[in-house]
């Protein structure tokens, strides 16, 4: 029962940060979900980070819909920018997922720490674009969004982490970024999610309710009540202070990234 619940509290509160913040909710499953998976019987330790991976892309798949028709709403999705850089990112999805299931858990794990805290840093110093920046054109957007797509898909997250400060430093306005971060999470996560189920198929030391690198009954428990949250987060984005709340949050990275680092080589 601890198990479930735990998996309901952890889908309410990525739900509510996908939908305020624009990313997938993937800093904060992937973490926690290792640290649930490795303390579970049944377990292999050497799968528990990918399985958690993967867990994670397949729960943001639904809850980027559901933050995503929330910030719609607002009018807040630049659709011509999502149109652009979506192709860019499913290619870029698939070859980070190739080379996610080829990396070892403990070098996986530090290139995730790192990569938080870089997100972090970012949120924390709050950095500004140059005035006269913008948006490069169809091209540029597409190879940012291969890059995004790669580094989304290995580290299981919506994309926002990234998406969200690529539009900020080419001068768009927030709301409108964390809106248009919550549609491009969704070929994110459909590519990622795919790509994990893919690679993990033939793994026989999975647990039962796997498929692929998907722990389906984790995924059951979060989908709903992240699905729930996210409407709430999105509707908080265009009325609280985002750069008080991603400094907030910031910090909570850091704390979740580490802890799951210290988890996997003690």
């Amino acid at each position: 029962m601890e198990w479930w619940l735990a998996y309901i509290g952890l889908g309410l509160f990525t739900g509510f940060s996908a939908g305020l913040l624009g990313i997938g909710g993937g800093l904060v499953m992937v973490p926690a979900l290792t640290m649930m998976f490795s303390a579970q019987e049944g377990f292999p330790a050497a799968e528990a980070l990918h399985m958690a991976l993967g867990t994670s892309m397949a729960t943001i798949l639904f809850t980027s819909l559901s933050s995503l028709r929330a910030h719609h709403q607002h009018q807040a999705v630049l659709w011509k920018v999502v149109f652009q850089i979506a192709p860019g990112i499913l290619l870029g999805t698939m070859i980070g997922t190739l080379f996610a299931s080829r990396i070892p858990a403990r070098p996986l794990a530090v290139f995730f720490t790192a990569f938080v805290c870089f997100v972090a840093l970012q949120m924390i110093l709050n950095l500004k674009p140059k005035a006269a920046r913008d948006l490069p054109g169809a091209m540029g957007v597409f190879s940012v969004g291969t890059g995004i797509g790669a580094i989304s898909s290995l580290v299981a997250i919506g994309g926002g982490a990234l998406t969200v400060p690529f539009l900020t430093w080419c001068n768009v306005k927030v709301q409108k970024a964390i809106g248009t971060s919550a549609a491009v999470g969704f070929p994110i996560a459909l590519g990622g999610s795919l790509g994990y189920i893919y690679n993990g198929w033939n793994h026989a030391t999975l647990p039962p309710g796997s498929i692929g690198y998907v722990y389906l009954p984790a995924l059951l428990w979060m989908i709903p009540f992240s699905m729930l949250a996210a409407p709430l987060g999105a509707r908080a984005t265009h009325r609280l202070p985002v750069t008080t709340l991603k400094r907030i949050f910031a910090g909570l990275l850091i704390v979740l990234a580490m802890r799951m680092l210290w988890k996997l080589f003690a």
